[in-house]
């Protein structure tokens, strides 16, 4: 019988949390349930693969305690856009992604992102990225995975540019006025939106959309919305080892995998420091 370390995180999507336990002993698997702020302790267990049931800002902690303890990562979306699981192709049912956690034998090595020592997972981003996700959180119980290309669409309504100063492994590549500033993994963010990026090539995708008039702006959303924005003329695409972000007004926030970071949780010296760890954990996808 396989041994299993469960992180769940019950306030997750509708709650299917709290059905993963029983659904993982039911496939064959024994179960020792952690809160999700135990995920250091889950990964020193002693079991033989850890599992995170959560949504996606549920899972880069799971990811930086497997890293840690060389364990194998299974994970069980029960989030509300779940990009994590969508972009890597693994299953949204409930049950048939327990019976992965479980039985799956193929893996895939993936980085770990960072971003003022927080791990992440999928993309973290600076400014329409936040504003859409704050919309977002006042929709989901309403339009669950809609809420996020509504709450975009609300954002690009309303929202200005940042002034910021980004680097790219030490050499400035924008110092102006930016529309968003998204530092990617997956790149899977939005509840279906996407940035090119490979989460399996040890490098973070920087992707800078210059500020420009609201209905460029309109262009760029949807070029986020199909994956295709790093293509446009006003948009910054390079990939790096390390990224550093200033921004003149420090009363902003982050979305990190989905959830809204104040920027004075992660800065240091007045900078925003991303790093990636290559080849940092293994994921459980077959």
């Amino acid at each position: 019988m396989r041994s299993i370390a469960l992180l769940g995180n019950p306030d997750s999507g509708d709650g299917e949390a709290e059905q993963v336990e029983e659904l993982l002993r039911h496939a064959g698997a024994s179960v020792q349930p952690f809160p999700l702020d135990e995920w250091r302790a889950a990964a020193a267990s002693g079991a033989e693969r850890l599992v995170v049931a959560g949504g996606d800002g549920s899972l880069g902690c799971a990811a930086a305690g497997a890293a840690k303890e060389g364990l194998p990562l299974a994970v069980v979306p029960t989030g509300t856009a779940n990009d994590f699981a969508a972009e890597i192709g693994i299953p949204d049912d409930t049950a048939a992604a327990c019976e992965l956690a479980v039985s799956g034998e193929e893996r895939r090595t993936l980085e770990l992102g960072r971003v003022g020592g927080r791990p992440f997972l999928n993309v973290a981003s600076i400014g329409l990225a936040p504003m859409a996700a704050e919309h977002a959180d006042d929709l989901k119980s309403r339009l669950g995975g809609l809420a996020y290309p509504v709450g975009a669409i609300k954002a690009g309504a309303t929202a200005h540019p940042v002034s910021c100063r980004v680097s790219c492994d030490g050499e400035v590549v924008h110092d102006g006025e930016a529309w968003q500033v998204s530092v990617a993994s997956t790149g899977a963010f939005g509840g279906g939106a996407s940035l090119e990026a490979d989460a399996s090539d040890g490098r973070l995708d920087l992707v800078v959309i210059e500020g420009s008039s609201r209905i460029r702006l309109a262009k760029h959303a949807y070029g986020m919305r199909i994956g295709s924005v790093e293509g446009q003329s006003g948009v910054i695409d390079v990939r790096c080892s390390t990224v550093e972000l200033r921004l003149e007004d420090d009363d902003e926030c982050l979305n990190v995998d989905g959830e809204l970071v104040p920027l004075a949780e992660l800065l240091e010296d007045g900078v925003v420091r991303f790093s990636v760890e290559p080849a940092a954990f293994e994921l459980i996808v077959g």
